[in-house]
């Protein structure tokens, strides 16, 4: 039924060292991304709420959610990737290393007046593609955005007000990232994607560094708590850049004792999930409209970067549908006495409402098993997104959408 979660553990895990590489994404290159994120006045690292009493409730030891609501005022983690992949793409224009490129630096006239006019062009359902106008802004640049069919109209107007010439398309979201090449194509404008295809490698790349300051910032924040590492991570995928990122950073640092990862995807758009069941080490598309409202997810196709590192170093992938997601939102919503209040998105929030089943449900004994989740299980997740979509929101939180039960 399309409104059961399906998982599947990966057999294609191998040996730390002779899968794929993790160099992007070691210690060295996310801090060289964290350090230049500290640059910008509104950096603050996002905090880490530690759920106790969800933990205990679900026989775990602990539940920690990075809430990336906070990021830079923007809501959404996404400004992480797409502000350190255009400073990168500046540095590497004025011949120059990032660390060279402080914010003050990057922003000053000198080097507007270096670099003349530059248009950045991305497809995004929102919060990819306001974090792309929000730094093309600050830096005195111009910014083209094109969304998905059944995209919000908020999330338009979000950008809009960044100063983006931005509109929604009647295609999917892979088509519009298609489309998006081809304009930039014609009209000499920069992409800015974090989905990879042949020949399109190295932005996405620096897209994914970026998203390493929210892991190594989780971390650190973990460690300040007492807790060495975390044994295992749920972690939300569109096309895998930010799992195939928290995947990289943690296999990295770990190898073979890094934690267990859990990759989730909404089941209209599981390329990954698919990739894993094909089992040949080859990704999988998903095409046609993926009307999930999961907008952040809605991807169906990997980028190859991710999905190279998921194949070689994460434990199981799952196919999730949207009741999920809502359930999700309203456990943080609603958090047992003592929790803090988290406020997550649909995209954001699938991973804790994936929790309420894994752990407790006898359906999922199994995958309990071969994840190996006991009473000493320290879970790490990532509210990648809080009310982006504050309309559908109050929908799903107040008003009851996609119950949970009686399925």
């Amino acid at each position: 039924m399309s409104d059961e979660i399906k998982w599947i553990q990966n057999n294609m895990l191998k040996t730390y060292g002779k899968g794929s590489s993790t160099k992007l994404f070691s210690k060295d290159e996310i801090d060289k991304a964290r350090r230049f994120h500290e640059t910008f006045p509104d950096y603050q690292p996002t905090p880490l709420r530690a759920l106790n009493r969800l933990a205990s409730n679900y026989g775990v030891k602990g539940i920690y959610v990075k809430d990336e609501s906070f990021r830079f005022g923007l809501n959404a983690f996404k400004a992480l990737g797409g502000s350190y992949a255009i400073g990168r793409y500046l540095a590497q224009r004025l011949h120059k290393d990032i660390s060279e490129l402080p914010y003050q630096v990057l922003t000053s006239p000198e080097v507007k007046e270096q670099l003349g006019d530059i248009t950045f062009a991305t497809t995004t359902d929102g919060n990819h593609g306001r974090g792309i106008a929000w730094t093309a802004r600050q830096l005195g640049q111009k910014s083209v955005v094109y969304m998905p069919k059944g995209s919000s109209q908020f999330r338009l107007d979000k950008i809009r007000e960044e100063g983006a010439e931005a509109s929604i398309t009647d295609l999917n979201y892979d088509d519009a990232v298609r489309m998006t090449a081809e304009e930039a194509e014609k009209n000499g404008w920069v992409v800015v994607q974090d989905t990879s295809w042949e020949g399109y490698e190295e932005i996405p790349s620096w897209i994914m560094q970026g998203y390493g300051t929210m892991s190594a910032e989780a971390l650190e924040e973990l460690n300040n708590l007492g807790v060495e590492k975390p044994t295992h991570i749920f972690v939300q995928a569109g096309v895998g850049a930010l799992a195939g990122s928290v995947q990289g950073y943690f296999a990295s640092l770990f190898q073979e004792d890094r934690p267990k990862t859990v990759v989730v995807e909404a089941n209209k758009a599981d390329c990954l999930y698919k990739s894993a069941l094909a089992g040949d080490g080859r990704p999988r598309v998903v095409g046609g409209d993926m009307s999930t409202i999961m907008a952040g997810l809605a991807c169906g196709e990997p980028n190859l970067i991710g999905w190279n590192i998921l194949r070689d170093y994460s434990q199981m992938f799952v196919s999730s549908p949207d009741w999920v997601a809502a359930r999700g939102m309203r456990v943080l919503a609603n958090p047992l006495l003592g929790d803090p209040r988290v406020i997550s998105g649909e995209s954001g929030a699938v991973t804790a409402g994936l929790l309420g089943s894994f752990l407790r449900d006898k359906a999922f004994k199994a995958a309990r098993e071969q994840l190996n989740i006991n009473d000493q299980s320290q879970i790490l997740i990532f509210n990648t997104e809080g009310n982006t979509d504050p309309y559908k929101y109050l929908s799903i939180v107040w008003d009851g959408e996609l119950p949970s039960t009686g399925r």
